[in-house]
């Protein structure tokens, strides 16, 4: 597996389809991004969260080159955490590992290549499957948030998870 930039005109028709329902979109996004994804409102989002975070968006890809995950990158250079964001995997490609696969690949460019000293990402409690990846990815629960977002009916919990960079390179800094 791969990480590169995200390219909108080359990469967006593979991932407009992965968000299919209102319910998935706002677990991936918690409604910051536009839904439907629709390429100039997504194109108009990233510049934003570039202008505003400084979020750098990056596609993964297999090994033949298939675009299998989206995800975000930033740096506080106040903390010196990075921040993932916006990870999704494709529903086809789900089960395979990828998901693991991709977040570690974007945390070990956070700490090479934007020399971080810890790499944090938000979950909803309710997403059980992505907190599992997440876990089995290294990353540890920091603290939670009860009822944060209000979807429907419904109330999700935020985790804020994170990895150290002694964690991720096993002992040494």
């Amino acid at each position: 597996m791969r990480l590169r930039p995200f390219i909108l005109s080359a990469d967006f028709d593979y991932i407009k389809n992965w968000i299919t329902d209102e319910r998935t979109h706002a677990m991936w996004s918690a409604n910051h991004a536009p839904y439907p994804l629709e390429k100039t409102a997504f194109a108009d989002f990233l510049d934003f969260i570039y202008q505003k975070y400084g979020d750098c968006p990056f596609v993964a890809t297999a090994d033949d080159g298939t675009i299998v995950g989206f995800i975000c990158c930033s740096i506080n250079p106040e903390s010196n955490e990075a921040m993932l964001a916006f990870v999704m995997i494709d529903p086809a490609q789900r089960g395979n590992g990828y998901g693991r696969k991709m977040v570690r690949l974007a945390a070990e460019y956070c700490f090479s290549m934007l020399k971080a000293d810890a790499v944090q990402l938000n979950v909803f409690t309710s997403n059980e499957r992505a907190r599992k990846c997440y876990e089995s990815a290294g990353f540890t629960e920091r603290h939670t948030t009860p009822e944060a977002f209000p979807f429907g009916d419904e109330k999700w919990g935020r985790c804020n998870m994170i990895m150290k960079k002694q964690d991720f390179y096993g002992g040494r800094p």
